[in-house]
């Protein structure tokens, strides 16, 4: 496979939105993107997810990831309607370079990324003990002068 330039654009939603209305904006910024001249390689919604941090009053919000192919000149008009829906809290568009991403369907091809999802965090959090460990090890080595400052002072 050769690589190409395509964009990616996740925007997160506010939390307390229907449903229906989750997949209203989905498929207005997909049409729109269209109109615009640019091609859906794959739309997603992740979900709901906890923010890093607040932002305008919330803590959580809808996760949908766009993967797309134009000229480039769409991605101002695409990003100024998000600014102007009171709905987006957040965008970002990242050019990419690499094998375009195909779309996932809602049978078998969902499924095998998601087992990859969960071993990458799976694989994510068996380093982070691992870290911890280093860092109490430390702790470990940086107490264990103390006692024997202590031992020399009362003998």
């Amino acid at each position: 496979m050769t690589n190409q330039l395509y964009y990616e654009t996740m925007y997160i939603l506010r939390p307390d939105i229907a449903e229906d209305e989750v997949t209203n904006h989905i498929n207005k910024y997909n049409n729109l993107l269209e109109e615009l001249g640019g091609t859906i390689l794959d739309s997603q919604m992740r979900g709901k997810r906890r923010l890093a941090y607040q932002i305008a009053k919330h803590r959580e919000g809808i996760y949908v990831q766009l993967s797309h192919q134009g000229d480039g000149q769409h991605i101002f008009k695409i990003e100024k309607a998000m600014r102007l829906s009171e709905d987006v809290i957040r965008y970002l568009t990242v050019k990419q370079e690499g094998p375009l991403p195909t779309p996932r369907s809602s049978s078998k091809g969902s499924n095998p990324s998601e087992k990859k999802e969960v071993e990458n965090n799976d694989s994510t959090n068996n380093s982070e003990p691992k870290q911890n460990e280093t860092n109490d090890k430390k702790t470990a080595t940086s107490e264990s002068p103390t006692p024997q400052v202590k031992d020399s002072q009362e003998t």
